[in-house]
């Protein structure tokens, strides 16, 4: 193939994943902007275009002035695909201060480096994205099977594992030489690889049913007198057990499994001699919940409330409450916790505003359950 040829295709691989990321990004911004989630991914895909631009064939010998801003953002574009990963996974997930303040600090090295030309500066950055790569991947491993719906899941699942080995290829790439914007066939398949990749992503975005959207909606708190509420039940796609449903409320209610700490869908399906999937269908179809966290928040957030508001613990520590419900931290908790009423703990004991008996996350469901055939 003549050099010609390479830019040629080059490009046009590269016109075809920047127009993919565009139209990602709109869809993002219409559909899910109250996410964090998607905010994320709203950024990380304009991060990405700078990015598939810079690392075209012949690219930092053509864009002149653009290429210093363009590989700066491309440089704090491994910052927003670490907190993109980590918030894809985490409903909860919002964004802190110091992680801008990182972000900003790898857009100034990047601009810098690619003004003074440093050789070291330039090897930090590129180890850098491997780095953030591992950082991205780590949290993904661990927390994916919590996701109730198969589709979504595998989706995350991929869209994380296949940026970061894309990732780290190209920081490997660089590192050894095989400098990725010099014309030539690694050019070519890093290319290919990447519109594979977002082609994908956005064919299996656009293609899932309502309800198992890639980024869950944001409600608001609900105000401290009312009782907690699980998330609406969808109507069922197949015929839930009602003794499953009756057995996995005695374990959440009278058993209290939820107060133990890290408790897995795995375990949980141990103890009621379900399979794992079919757990996640029970869930999520009976109950409406999409992610595992949540369903157990749920139990723990009531536990705590009955705790801070009885006047018999007045002088029980937060943090004490916080484990006796499950949670592994005070962090989390809080954090859970003014997500569902809108204030701290500590605020909400200062009220002692008595709480109704939290209603079971099965009575809302029960009924639109059919007997199994």
């Amino acid at each position: 193939m003549t050099l010609a040829a390479f830019f040629a295709v080059g490009w046009t691989l590269r016109g075809i994943t920047i127009g993919l990321l565009l139209m990602l990004a709109l869809v993002l911004l219409r559909d899910y902007r109250a996410s964090a989630a998607a905010r994320l991914s709203i950024a990380l895909t304009l991060g990405s275009i700078a990015s598939t631009i810079c690392s075209g064939p012949g690219a930092h010998q053509t864009l002149g002035s653009w290429l210093p801003p363009l590989l700066a953002i491309t440089s704090g574009n491994n910052v927003v695909f670490w907190l993109f990963a980590a918030a894809l996974f985490d409903d909860d997930f919002e964004p802190r201060w110091w992680h801008g303040a990182l972000w900003l600090a790898m857009v100034v090295l990047g601009a810098v480096e690619c003004v003074a030309a440093n050789r070291w500066l330039s090897v930090a950055l590129t180890s850098s994205a491997l780095v953030f790569a591992g950082l991205a991947i780590a949290p993904t491993l661990m927390t994916w099977r919590d996701d109730l719906l198969e589709g979504r899941r595998r989706l995350r699942l991929f869209i994380v594992l296949a940026s970061a080995a894309y990732t780290a290829a190209i920081a490997f790439a660089n590192l050894t030489g095989n400098i990725h914007p010099v014309p030539g066939v690694p050019n070519l398949l890093f290319g290919l690889a990447l519109a594979a990749i977002i082609a994908i992503a956005a064919w299996s975005l656009l293609g899932l049913r309502p309800g198992q959207g890639l980024f869950a909606s944001l409600a608001a708190p609900q105000p401290m007198a009312a009782p907690l509420r699980p998330a609406p039940a969808p109507a069922p796609t197949e015929a839930v057990d009602p003794a499953q449903v009756a057995a996995l409320e005695r374990t959440m209610t009278v058993d209290r499994a939820y107060r133990q700490d890290g408790l897995t869908i795995a375990q949980l399906a141990e103890k009621l001699g379900l399979p794992e999937y079919r757990l996640r269908r029970l869930i999520n179809q009976a109950l409406g919940y999409r992610n595992f966290n949540s369903f157990l928040n749920y139990y723990r957030i009531a536990d705590a409330r009955a705790a801070l508001a009885d006047p018999t613990q007045a002088d029980v520590p937060v943090l004490t409450i916080a484990l006796d419900a499950g949670f592994s931290s005070l962090g989390p908790f809080n954090r859970a916790f003014k997500a569902e009423t809108g204030m701290t703990p500590s605020e909400f004991r200062r009220g002692r505003s008595p709480i109704p008996d939290s209603a079971s996350a099965f009575s809302n469901s029960a009924s639109r359950i059919s007997p199994a055939p």
